[in-house]
């Protein structure tokens, strides 16, 4: 099935990018949650729009991603969890959680599809996370992971 990608998945392409894909992938998966619209003979309008769309914030969010980023990096991001005697987590902390802990340090807003955990946080203690803000731009994070 051909799809118009809306937004960037990773492994297949950028927004305003047509791809060809399984179709139970396209109906189950990038229709529903937005990221692909049904690729028409009329679709090519919406592409161009998409695009010039991109390119222009792009453009913009350029000098703003590194803005945020400086302001990421230099906040202190505690996260208070439950926790057992051996400081193991009940569960794993997640991109909402970060998200969350971020707005509570007094941190810019993120989207919590744009942090990435390289491995899931089941401990108490100082773990790193990136956060994508642009194509070029990443902020790289320091989460202090404490027992409630």
């Amino acid at each position: 099935m051909k799809i118009i990608l809306t937004h960037e998945v990773p492994g297949l392409g950028s927004a305003g990018e047509v791809v060809e894909v399984k179709d139970g992938y396209a109906r189950n998966y990038l229709v529903p949650r937005g990221y692909a619209i049904r690729w028409t003979k009329g679709g090519q309008k919406d592409v161009d729009a998409i695009r010039r769309a991109r390119k222009i914030h792009q453009i913009q969010t350029l000098e703003a991603a590194n803005e945020v980023k400086g302001k990421l990096e230099g906040v202190q991001v505690k996260l208070a969890v439950r926790s057992g005697d051996a400081g193991r987590l009940f569960g794993s902390v997640t991109q909402a959680d970060v998200v969350e802990a971020i707005k509570a340090a007094g941190g810019p807003a993120v989207d919590k599809r744009a942090v990435a955990i390289a491995s899931p946080i089941k401990t108490v203690g100082t773990h790193k996370v990136s956060v994508k803000l642009h194509s070029d731009v990443q902020a790289n994070l320091d989460i202090a992971v404490v027992a409630a």
